[in-house]
């Protein structure tokens, strides 16, 4: 059983269809200072195998820079003052930065902008009177945007990037092809499910099989009230199909240990059991040894598939300066993504790079120890973490290799994005920087 893009696109009661148009950038400022020369910009012949050249802060340099270059090179350098404690200079750095970037300009200028207020951010560690006082404000700050705004910055991103929809389409059609023969009934155990928005194409795909089984979604949350609302859309669109459904909602605080909870889910014994976590294990590697536990409880489920997606990057690297590094070039991809494929007057684009966005850059930057939770890693690391508790690697399958390069021929059609096949899993990237990996697991 087959997923349908285009069939997706007009069902779904959770998505409104959109085909970005593409636009080039705007104008610079250019930046009158002597910044640090980056000695090494070549890249390595396969970028999605070897996307792990170190950057170095080199002694200042006088030349000729694109403006471009000067702005990124004078975040790098206020991340290096900030971790020498010069507060002063850092101080002085982030006025030239904020003066000459923009949540409105070109992609350089809105990345320059989130980077100097997660920058602003760090600093209050080191000018505040009591480094436990700041750490609490940093992570009031992070967690402190409105929830319904966030909330609609999630749905933005789900409609104008491909990055979730590509995910989760794919975990969708790893597991629609694991369950093939579940003739009585399903149950999917789904790690922050957040509107549930992955799921109306799977349940339509489940509702065309005979004989009918039944599908039962565990989804947890850390907000009963958007779980119920969540159950609430799942069970009018299920019933709109004639599927027989139940939607169970799983309280998972952060920070709660999600080993208690996973305990806690009803199994039964003929239900065909499939574990989600998109874009949920990085959240669980404040603790390894924990995060092994959880992998070694789901593995004791005996789930016929664990689907996992991640970025691919390391943002959980000890060393803050090697992190902020990761980090400017991850999401400059990611923003020069967005640059050519929505219009620069996109309300969608500015939500998604200031309130979604905007915070990862901030809990990245501004927070550590317990109060960091964007801690994403690269698929090698996932992959030997997975292994080592005992999963195997499923290859995903041709036909969702296809579905993959059709919702982006048809919906993100900026030769930009590219889509490769690495150790039987997808990636995702834009001009040859992977940003986003699937893979399936047993």
């Amino acid at each position: 059983m087959y997923l349908s893009v285009c069939k997706n696109q007009q069902i779904n009661p959770f998505i409104n269809p959109i085909t970005p148009c593409s636009f080039g950038g705007s104008s610079s400022h250019e930046v009158d200072v002597d910044v640090d020369a980056d000695q090494d910009n070549s890249s390595p012949p396969n970028a999605y195998l070897h996307h792990h050249h170190r950057h170095q802060i080199q002694p200042r340099t006088n030349f000729a820079a694109s403006p471009s270059l000067q702005m990124r090179q004078l975040l790098i350098s206020c991340a290096e003052l900030i971790s020498r404690s010069d507060l002063s200079a850092a101080h002085r750095l982030i006025s030239i930065l904020s003066s000459n970037s923009s949540p409105y300009g070109d992609s350089t200028e809105r990345l320059v902008h989130q980077f100097t207020r997660a920058l602003s951010l760090r600093l209050t560690r080191y000018t505040t009177a009591a480094a436990a006082a700041s750490t609490s404000f940093i992570s009031t700050t992070i967690a402190g945007r409105d929830d319904a705004l966030v909330q609609s910055s999630y749905l933005s991103l789900n409609q104008v990037t491909p990055y979730i929809r590509f995910s989760q389409l794919t975990a969708n059609q790893a597991i629609l092809e694991a369950i093939d023969g579940a003739h009585h009934a399903i149950h999917i155990l789904d790690f922050d499910i957040m509107h549930g928005v992955q799921w109306p194409p799977l349940m339509q795909a489940v509702a065309e099989r005979y004989p009918l089984p039944t599908l039962r979604i565990t989804g947890t949350g850390s907000d009963l009230e958007i779980l119920r609302r969540t159950g609430d859309r799942l069970a009018k669109f299920a019933h709109s199909l004639g599927l027989r459904f139940q939607f169970h909602p799983l309280i998972l605080l952060p920070g709660e240990d999600p080993i208690s909870v996973a305990s806690s889910v009803l199994l039964l014994p003929d239900e065909t059991l499939a574990v989600n976590c998109v874009h949920y294990l990085h959240r669980l590697l404040r603790d390894r040894d924990r995060l092994a536990l959880f992998l070694h409880r789901i593995k004791a489920m005996s789930p016929r598939v664990l689907t996992v997606a991640e970025r691919e990057a390391n943002h959980n690297h000890p060393i803050f300066q090697q992190r902020f590094l990761e980090a400017v070039d991850h999401y400059a991809a990611v923003f020069d993504s967005l640059e050519a494929t929505l219009p620069p007057n996109s309300r969608e684009r500015l939500a998604v790079e200031q309130i979604w966005f905007g915070r990862e850059i901030a809990d990245i930057v501004a927070a550590e120890g317990e109060n960091r939770r964007e801690r994403h890693e690269r698929f090698r690391s996932w992959e030997v973490m997975l292994r080592s508790t005992g999963f195997g690697n499923i290859p995903l399958s041709p036909f969702a290799h296809s579905q993959a390069k059709l919702l982006l021929r048809l919906h993100y059609p900026s030769e930009g994005y590219q889509l490769h096949i690495i150790n039987d899993s997808f990636f995702l990237g834009w001009q040859n920087h992977p940003l986003f990996s699937v893979s399936s697991w047993h």
